[in-house]
């Protein structure tokens, strides 16, 4: 079994019955850190992080799954990171987005609806000569590169 496998097994067990929560992403970096990627669709608490890391640390030292010295990153996803799962766009519907698209275009704009292959945004588009409008914009997630959520400090 593959480290992220095992890793994902031990995290599943300790949010079992919590189905707010959900693994975004588990990765064994090239300098020793395994990273766990977790959120809920209200956030998660650092005590659910602490409590993940914990059992998973403690189950991976029992069976030695990892030869070499490792550091164990567990927490939500940051600010900076990229939108990767369906449920965390549905999760931030209402939230102003910025998404790249496949050919380099970059659109921004209120995230207004989510479902299986796409997305819908309201963006404001300026015409020259005319004021802003705003227009809704629909993206396939197959044209989609990388969305992050923006945050606005107004």
């Amino acid at each position: 079994m593959q480290l992220e496998e095992r890793v994902q097994q031990l995290v599943l067990e300790k949010i079992e019955g919590k189905d707010d929560l959900f693994i975004v992403q588990i990765k064994m970096h090239k300098n020793g850190v395994l990273s766990i990627l977790v959120d809920g669709d209200e956030g998660i608490a650092i005590e659910e992080c602490v409590q993940i890391s914990r059992h998973v640390g403690f189950h991976l030292e029992e069976e030695n799954a990892i030869e070499t010295a490792y550091r164990l990153e567990v927490s939500s996803p940051g600010i900076d990171t990229p939108l990767l799962l369906h449920r965390q766009y549905v999760k931030n519907i209402g939230r102003e987005v910025r998404v790249l698209t496949v050919e380099g275009e970059k659109k921004e704009g209120k995230l207004l609806e989510v479902d299986e292959q796409s997305i819908k945004i309201e963006e404001k588009v300026k015409e020259k000569g005319k004021k802003i409008v705003l227009q809704e914009t629909s993206l396939l997630f197959d044209n989609i590169k990388e969305t992050k959520v923006l945050i606005s400090f107004k």
